[in-house]
């Protein structure tokens, strides 16, 4: 007899870097019936993803799909595809996430380069344009929206420095897509990965990717099929994609027409990412991004009335999180703690050199709204004052209505 319980989460308000709560809409989207992965009304509802996702990423390209697992998955197809043993690969790092993709490039057998700045900044393009013109890389991998640090690497300038030398531009928009401005097509950006859990208002668990034609070419050139699969006389390349599952090139073909088999497909994340995408698109993608504008800046309004400290350069800060100096003489992870255990509302803590030093506060995705900003807001006070940091009172709410014109939206 089983001595475990149905596991009931408890209610949380999640203002961290991500994940966050999901929109109810996608959570009812995802308790639908199971279907077969090829019943008519399974392929229809991928090539409704597909097309809905081409919209988000502002791009025409046909491939355009998901990747079944976390935004990670999604890095690791792109550059397992894309990156053959020792092609040169070229990394701007502002952050964490920077190291993430020369770790897995480096993964991959690739010659890495990069370009760093510190932790806050942005990687001007000069430095890009420079490294490109002396290591002659195949591809730049960059992320757009690092929240280790908050900041947000404009990509305009890189894709046309790209596009002028040739070289393929990978970008990985897991926290910024759907939150910020991102414009693949208009931007040259040959390979994008996401993930769901942060602005897209939806659980991790599935990876939105689009190529460009130049990127499906490079990719296409290893296609290779499996043994079981091949048909007479089809052949499979001589340097094939080191990996079964994230093999972009037999995935093109398990989304497209053809419907070759490869995996079994994550009915439920299917489900769920079609929805975030559906509503996304039903909202409008440009007044998506201004929600979190808003709810971004009264944020940031209210953490400076209550005399906190903004972490990096403001004018590059992604508008769905804000990082703030944890102040002196408070116990960081102690202060969080006070938060989730008597409010019920979780905020993040930072990695490596920020360890410790800054807070990171999310207003993304669903929970992009005004509620549960001014809600954060007037807990974190408390917290702060039962830490000994002094705050002015309702510093925060004050500033923030001041953004939101006084009212409640």
């Amino acid at each position: 007899m089983s001595t475990f319980a149905t596991f009931n989460p408890p209610p949380r308000l999640l203002m961290g870097p991500g994940p966050i709560n999901a929109d109810p809409r996608v959570l009812r989207a995802m308790s639908a019936q199971l279907i077969g992965q090829f019943d008519p009304a399974m392929t229809q509802a991928m090539n409704d993803t597909m097309a809905l996702y081409r919209a988000v990423f502002a791009t025409v390209n046909e491939a355009t799909f998901l990747i079944d697992g976390t935004a990670r998955a999604g890095i690791e197809a792109a550059l397992v595809s894309l990156i053959e043993p020792g092609d040169t690969v070229l990394i701007p790092v502002f952050g964490r996430f920077g190291h993430l993709l020369r770790e897995i490039a480096e993964r991959c057998d690739a010659t890495v380069e990069i370009c760093e700045v510190p932790w806050g900044q942005v990687v001007d393009p000069a430095m890009v344009e420079e490294a490109i013109r002396r290591t002659r890389p195949k591809l730049v991998a960059t992320v757009q929206g690092d929240t280790s640090t908050t900041m947000c690497q404009p990509l305009a300038d890189l894709g046309r420095l790209c596009r002028e030398q040739d070289v393929l531009l990978y970008a990985d928009v897991t926290a910024s897509l759907g939150g910020n401005t991102f414009e693949a097509d208009a931007w040259h950006v040959d390979a994008v990965s996401a993930g769901l859990q942060k602005c897209l208002a939806g659980p991790s668990g599935s990876a939105p990717v689009t190529f460009s034609p130049r990127a499906v070419e490079v990719i296409t050139r290893r296609k290779s099929i499996e043994a079981g699969l091949l048909a007479d006389g089809e052949t499979t390349a001589a340097t094939r994609i080191r990996s079964n599952y994230f093999d972009v090139a037999m995935l093109l073909d398990y989304w497209g027409e053809r419907r070759l088999n490869h995996h079994t497909e994550a009915t439920s994340m299917l489900y769920a990412a079609r929805e975030c995408a559906r509503i996304i698109v039903e909202d409008g993608l440009d007044e998506t991004i201004e929600r979190h504008r808003l709810h971004g800046e009264a944020m940031l309004a209210g953490v400076l009335g209550l005399g906190l400290a903004v972490f990096g350069d403001v004018s590059h800060k992604m508008n769905n999180v804000v990082g703030v100096h944890i102040p002196e003489g408070v116990d960081g992870d102690r202060a969080r703690g006070e938060l989730l255990e008597q409010f019920g509302i979780e905020i993040g803590t930072s990695f490596g050199p920020l360890h410790g030093k800054i807070w990171r506060i999310g207003t993304m995705g669903y929970n992009a709204r005004t509620d549960a900003v001014l809600t954060t807001l007037a807990a974190l006070e408390q917290v702060l004052r039962r830490n000994g940091h002094p705050t002015p009172q309702g510093g925060g709410i004050d500033a923030a209505l001041e953004v939101y014109g006084s009212t409640a939206s």
